[in-house]
């Protein structure tokens, strides 16, 4: 997959059920190979532009009636991998981010995650 930049992006998939599905869906298709979200312009497939993705994001978003962009999707993802105990280096390379300091942008740990770091750190330090 192709990111910002034209730099090139992996996607992990490692849920076992989820990985059994997509190729279900593959066999369905008949998907050997190329992109695989492809636009379908004039009957010809060919790479979906993000503009494209964000266009049917929107409508699936209104449909759903939830108001939700692509990327608040990508910040609430860092959110979580962030108050997951994620470190900002492995955050900051999933995003595809080239500068820590834009991957802090989207790293928001909640109250209870920063409380419970502290209250361990303590502890930590009592005891040394």
């Amino acid at each position: 997959m192709l990111g910002k930049g034209g730099r090139k992006r992996t996607v992990l998939l490692d849920d076992p059920q989820l990985i059994q599905a997509l190729r279900r869906f593959l066999r369905t298709l008949g998907y050997t190979h190329g992109p695989l979200f492809q636009a379908t312009r004039n009957g010809r497939g060919g790479v979906l532009r993000y503009q494209s993705v964000q266009e049917r994001w929107q409508g699936y978003a209104e449909r759903a009636g939830v108001i939700c962009t692509l990327h608040q999707l990508r910040h609430s993802h860092a959110t979580e991998l962030v108050n997951g105990g994620v470190s900002l280096a492995t955050i900051r390379k999933r995003l595809g981010h080239q500068h820590i300091q834009t991957t802090l942008r989207y790293a928001e740990i909640s109250d209870t995650t920063a409380d419970t770091e502290l209250r361990t750190w303590r502890r930590h330090r009592s005891i040394s």
